[in-house]
């Protein structure tokens, strides 16, 4: 991670309680669309109630990430800084014969790989960037870790870990033969140390029609710190939510990340309007006694006492933290990648105006006249909901046709417990007249939240 030189750089102001309470996992805004199959039901049906007993949702399948092959990374960077003055600092040989190795290993797993070069302090630097083949192009998943250490040390935790980690995510997708909705890419940059270069570098050169593809860029700078903590990035509710839902299944405890705002390669694809998410394990602020409370370690101490030192090696790695990462970083490529992008297509009669959803109150409706179709509506009508919601488990959401029927969407459930309801549902509506007015009506049944329909629309 980059060491700040002169002021601190400003902290991310934290966001409602409510928002950060919601432990989400991934909304289908980031998944896409799934096609649910709807039930018709009456309106009066009693909806599952949302207490304060709210459970986080369930993790998406992942396969396990063996960190002792996480570690053998880690060894090999260490060999090779061991043969190259003791670093793998930018323009240095250690650095390149990173790449080289990481290269290699993607090469023979199947991947595309290709190497960016530029130019920082007069010498020639390196980004890696890896793409699976398949998966929808327009929809780029994206995981990132700066290679470069400081010319200090070999730099294993920072940031050896996150290389390791992704590295191995990577070559497990390979293994599993996995076949995303997305597509997936992985990069490791250059000069993280000296500025961000190499991640600036990449951003900048990007078409502005390819920076539109890119549905997330997940960043891992430093996941196996020797005094860990568990840090989320909060840039985006949804992405933060992934990676908290998952912690959450593991009865693990998460904070937002401050420490490393603005001072990893996240920051530039954020300034570029890119979604981020990430994970960071901490570097040198001192934990607390509550932190270690909850997640053991030595309170007073950094989290790494070898942040940017030569004591940066394979002695300077917490078995557990990177572990626990690196199956994170697994949860949020498998559940972020995967499912369908393809929009349904037909004719589409769309509702863009807000309605506020009352705090456990009366259902609100939402209304679309249609008109110009004949005939009833199909079998197989298209229903793509956009709610925001600060947790979507209050949420009991049904469409209403024009005789009056309501088809019920979606149910609330404590085990939902996500941000947002953002989905396409399909439902089976061919006893309706398509011409009409159709309503999605939505109720909050549970008290302490907050949203509004912002939209929504039909697709016949």
């Amino acid at each position: 991670m980059l060491e700040l030189n002169g002021p601190t750089l400003p902290r991310r102001s934290r966001r409602a309680a409510a928002l950060l309470a919601t432990g989400a996992a991934v909304t289908a805004a980031l998944l896409g669309v799934s096609s649910v199959q709807a039930n018709a039901v009456p309106t009066t049906a009693a909806a599952t109630t949302a207490t304060a007993g709210k459970t986080a949702a369930r993790a998406a399948a992942a396969p396990d990430i063996s960190v002792a092959n996480v570690k053998a990374h880690l060894n090999q960077l260490q060999s090779i800084a061991n043969a190259n003055g003791g670093n793998r600092a930018h323009g240095r040989s250690g650095y390149k014969a990173s790449i080289d190795y990481v290269k290699g290993k993607l090469d023979a797993a199947g991947f595309t790989t290709s190497v960016q070069q530029f130019t920082s302090n007069g010498s020639t630097g390196y980004n890696l960037i890896a793409d699976w083949p398949g998966g929808d192009a327009d929809h780029v998943i994206f995981a990132g870790a700066h290679l470069d250490s400081v010319s200090r040390g070999a730099g294993i935790n920072d940031n050896g870990s996150g290389s390791a980690g992704i590295l191995e995510v990577a070559l497990t997708v390979a293994k599993e033969g996995y076949k995303p909705g997305k597509h997936l890419r992985f990069a490791w940059w250059g000069a993280e140390e000296l500025g961000l270069v190499g991640s600036q570098n990449y951003v900048r050169q990007l078409p502005a029609a390819e920076r539109s593809k890119i549905d997330a860029y997940l960043n891992f700078d430093m996941i196996g710190s020797p005094n860990p903590g568990y840090f989320v990035y909060d840039d985006d509710p949804q992405l933060e939510g992934v990676f908290k839902d998952y912690f959450a299944t593991k009865n693990i405890a998460t904070e937002i990340e401050t420490e490393g705002d603005g001072r990893s390669d996240h920051a530039p694809f954020k300034n570029a309007g890119v979604r981020v998410g990430g994970l960071f394990s901490g570097a040198d602020y001192t934990k607390t006694a509550d932190q270690a409370a909850k997640w053991g370690g030595t309170a007073g101490q950094p989290f790494d006492r070898c942040y940017h030192a030569s004591c940066d090696t394979t002695a300077n790695i917490n078995d557990t933290a990177l572990d626990n990462n690196s199956d994170a970083i697994a949860h949020a490529v498998w559940t972020l990648s995967s499912g369908s992008t393809t929009p349904p297509t037909g004719k589409v009669f769309e509702s863009k105006s807000q309605v506020d959803i009352p705090d456990a109150g009366a259902a609100v409706e939402s209304s679309i006249t249609v008109g110009g179709v004949q005939g009833n509506a199909p079998g197989a009508l298209k229903a793509t909901v956009d709610i925001r919601h600060t947790y979507r488990g209050d949420l009991v959401v049904d469409l209403v046709g024009p005789s009056g029927k309501a088809y019920r969407l979606k149910n609330s459930s404590t085990n939902d417990s996500a941000a947002n309801v953002t989905e396409t549902y399909t439902v089976n509506a061919s006893a309706e007249t398509a011409n009409g007015t159709w309503k999605l009506r939505v109720q909050d049944v549970a008290a302490q939240d907050s949203g509004h329909i912002a939209g929504w629309k039909l697709t016949f």
